[in-house]
């Protein structure tokens, strides 16, 4: 399970959390113009935008969770288990086969904005195709956002669908239309203390702060998280310097932050948000802490050679960094 949400204030931030009960190995990577992508079915980019993200690195092959380029366009994917169905590869001269571990880099290493992306996404056909036999394809759909606005993509039994993404949010399962209607559910609710419209003969009074968003579900579901992050997003007030943002940002997400046994996948197995990230996509900077360390660390894309052509990798620094007062 996981969620992930777009901010504006001054700058455009991009991000996510990933929620699982364990950790494939996870590197924030950081792509340059000249690294050559050996695609399956369309052979050799030799040059393409530069991208930083999360990723796992197979073999010298960066297969990216989330990523934003160097054009400020973001995307990242969120399991979709049960309902995603990829294509077969179509080879007709129009179509562009992308097997779904190489569409993060196939898009953000071609497209500069979600416009970009999405004449891309007219002539792709996104194929199940695995990277490998200990690595099968995993069943997702994507986010894809920059700061005029988002999409969702999911492949299902009846074609590939894109949908426009007004909240900047996703999380799993159901399908995104699904997802946005059941968000009609929450339209009473607000910051603001509630008035009494139930009975106004009878003395109904407020006891406390906050009660304007009773009925914003609390529990770990998909559904639930997209609710509440969408809630906590619109709501949040955007301030003005890069930390406040960053900050701002952080706490967003954490209001799905998936403690370790409030989760049950198995006996004795729970799932986890093993990291949550926060990109400046117009300053390429991606941000990020971990379950066991709080602290945010970052890393500039722009503090490596993007003209290079080998990967620049740097693994995630785990423990808590407690600073001691006396």
């Amino acid at each position: 399970m996981c969620t992930a949400a777009t901010y504006k204030t001054k700058d455009f931030y991009f991000g996510r959390t990933l929620d699982y009960e364990f950790s494939y190995g996870d590197e924030i990577t950081v792509t340059p113009r000249n690294y050559p992508f050996e695609f399956r079915y369309m052979g050799r980019m030799d040059s393409h935008y530069a991208m930083i993200g999360m990723a796992h690195v197979a073999g010298d092959y960066p297969l990216y969770y989330d990523a934003i380029n160097e054009k400020g366009l973001g995307m990242a994917g969120l399991n979709f288990v049960g309902n995603a169905v990829y294509q077969e590869a179509d080879e007709s001269e129009d179509r562009n086969n992308v097997a779904q571990y190489e569409f993060i880099p196939w898009i953000l290493g071609s497209c500069a904005s979600v416009g970009e992306a999405r004449v891309a996404l007219d002539r792709m056909t996104l194929t199940g195709t695995p990277f490998s036999e200990q690595l099968p394809t995993a069943q997702l759909h994507w986010i894809i956002a920059d700061r005029n606005g988002a999409i969702t993509v999911e492949c299902m039994a009846d074609g590939l669908h894109v949908y426009e993404n007004p909240v900047g949010v996703l999380t799993n399962n159901p399908p995104f239309p699904q997802q946005m209607f059941l968000l009609n559910q929450y339209m009473g609710l607000s910051p603001k203390q509630p008035v009494n419209t139930f009975a106004p003969e009878v003395g109904l009074v407020t006891y406390s702060r906050g009660m304007g968003a009773i009925g914003l579900p609390g529990d770990l579901s998909s559904t639930s998280r997209f609710a509440r992050v969408a809630f906590v997003k619109q709501n949040s007030l955007p301030a003005d310097s890069e930390a406040e943002s960053v900050s701002q940002f952080f706490h967003i997400l954490g209001s799905v932050d998936q403690q370790r046994g409030c989760c049950e996948v198995a006996p004795d197995k729970y799932e986890i948000t093993i990291y949550t990230s926060c990109c400046n996509a117009d300053k390429g900077i991606y941000y990020y802490n971990t379950y066991e360390g709080h602290q945010i660390n970052a890393v500039d894309m722009n503090r490596e050679d993007l003209d290079g052509a080998e990967l620049a990798r740097y693994p995630l620094i785990q423990g808590e960094n407690i600073n001691w007062q006396n």
